[in-house]
């Protein structure tokens, strides 16, 4: 299920293939919507309408969120291993009445990435791995590192790296081979994009603790309140080490054109204050402001011709890329790239950073088309229509899930049947499934279908909308729903955070 995933998403793609040859070669263009944020165990604010942008006239194609020291305390962290943490949850209700659906999330004590999409480009977003590396004490402890997101979109290979470095100002070396180790080290179960470097396109950012040295604390906030942050970078020291170090020559960053965005008073928009107490009893330096919270990205670098390295040194896979590269072009572009100053409740501000992916789709139809079949209530039993577009690898392990219409993530299905246990009918066109009338909500409601594919880890087909009666045999009896289905329970449950 592991090494061949990618080959067999290649098959998928070739096949694909031979329908754009005919059809329409034209781009498209879509908006990525990045948000980074230290925000030092707090919990969330009531409302991040500005930090998603929600009031926006163009809404983003693809949220990524990536969050840093969020509160791991024991019992929080156990809690949330069983429910969404805060955070997570916040997200992901203000974004599903949206018609955003999260499509991965990874948590690695105080790191925490996630990534929702809206619905339309939920079956054309595959292959979706999460890995993470610790970089904090010797490597065993995970209060530093990088958590990744790995995914095709559209058949365009990216992967979106959130770090939290090695702090204070005298390690700047330290952080580069940090981030050096973590590209290093993590790996896929991918042919196609074994490692970091080999997505088309990767998204680094974070808390990556770079500071501006060199000037003294008057000089940076006399520029601070002057607004002329480009006297001051020339000393920051990520734009330093990009000059010497060849791995961060690769990433691209717009230009800080927004104050540091730490260190902060708490609730305020007043640069470190406080007075610290040293081992000795004299009071400390206030920290100096800089620019922690980053957003670079990197386009994978166009592979060489053969006429440039000669025949005998570029093998089949270099040509093949180079070849799928021209055919199917990706381009980015920075829409913004600003801190949101409105947030206090972290010493930090949140970074945010909007994109437009401009890409020729390597595939554009999904590989299965599925739809309910008659009317369905509790009442009765219920089947699935399911068409394979095209040949992918299922699995014993697939399922299809009955969503309510604006589910928040993968795992949000009032039920599922697994599609090869419950087939009842099968032909070269239709497959049949069915579905026990004991597992339909009672209360019914709005809902859609869903093919999830174990081997390529995602959903591969969504239905249109459908309605679920409510059951007329609990009307008649006047059945409470919580007493004929624990699913109606869930669906009904209040917030476990509130």
């Amino acid at each position: 299920m592991s090494e061949t995933l990618c080959v067999e998403m290649e098959e998928t793609e070739e096949q694909s293939d031979v329908s754009l040859k005919k059809g329409n070669s034209e781009k498209d263009s879509f908006r990525l919507h990045m948000v980074t944020w230290n925000v030092a165990t707090a919990d969330p604010p009531d409302d991040v309408t500005s930090l998603l942008h929600l009031n926006s006239q163009k809404s983003p194609d693809l949220y990524v969120i990536g969050l840093q020291e969020v509160y791991s305390g024991p019992l929080r962290f156990v809690s949330d291993i069983v429910f969404d943490d805060p955070w997570s949850h916040l997200f992901m209700s203000t974004l599903a009445p949206r018609k955003y659906v999260k499509m991965s999330s990874i948590r690695m004590q105080g790191l925490l990435l996630l990534f929702f999409s809206k619905l339309e480009h939920v079956p054309f977003i595959r292959d979706i791995q999460a890995t993470y590396t610790r970089t904090g004490i010797f490597g065993y402890w995970g209060n530093k590192g990088g958590v990744s997101i790995h995914l095709s979109f559209y058949g365009h290979m990216l992967c979106f790296l959130n770090c939290h470095l090695t702090a204070h100002m005298k390690y700047a070396t330290e952080r580069v081979d940090e981030f050096e180790y973590i590209m290093d080290t993590q790996t896929f179960e991918c042919e196609k994009a074994p490692r970091i470097a080999d997505h088309r396109l990767v998204f680094w950012f974070g808390d990556l603790n770079f500071r501006i040295q060199d000037h003294g604390m008057h000089f940076v906030r006399t520029c601070i309140n002057n607004q002329t942050y480009n006297l001051l970078w020339s000393k920051d020291q990520l734009i330093m080490m990009k000059k010497k170090e060849q791995i961060l020559q690769e990433f691209e960053e717009g230009p800080l054109d927004f104050q540091p965005t730490y260190k902060f008073d708490l609730n305020s928009d007043t640069y470190d204050s406080r007075l610290y107490r040293t081992w000795f009893g004299f009071n400390g330096k206030k920290r100096k402001p800089a620019w922690t919270d980053r957003i670079l990205w990197r386009l994978r670098p166009k592979s060489s011709t053969p006429d440039e390295q000669g025949e005998d040194t570029v093998d089949a896979k270099q040509v093949k890329q180079l070849e799928e590269d021209e055919k199917y072009p990706l381009k980015i572009r920075q829409d913004s790239y600003t801190s949101n100053m409105e947030y206090g409740i972290s010493d930090h501000k949140p970074v945010i950073g909007t994109f437009t992916l401009e890409l020729r789709k390597i595939f554009e139809i999904p590989l299965v088309r599925l739809q309910a079949e008659g009317d369905w209530s509790a009442d009765i039993d219920a089947m699935v229509h399911y068409t394979p577009l095209q040949p992918f690898p299922s699995s014993t392990w697939d399922w299809i899930g009955l969503y309510k219409v604006g589910f928040t993530s993968m795992t949000d299905y009032l039920t599922y049947t697994w599609v090869k246990d419950d087939e009842v009918a099968f032909s070269e066109e239709v497959i049949q499934v069915y579905v026990s009338k004991e597992e339909i909500p009672v209360r019914g409601g709005d809902c859609v279908l869903c093919y999830y594919s174990s081997v390529l880890r995602c959903i591969v087909g969504i239905s249109e909308p459908f309605k679920v009666h409510e059951s007329k045999v609990a009307i008649e009896e006047g059945l409470v729903p919580e007493r004929i289905n624990g699913l109606d329970k869930t669906v009904a449950s209040e917030d476990p955070w509130n």
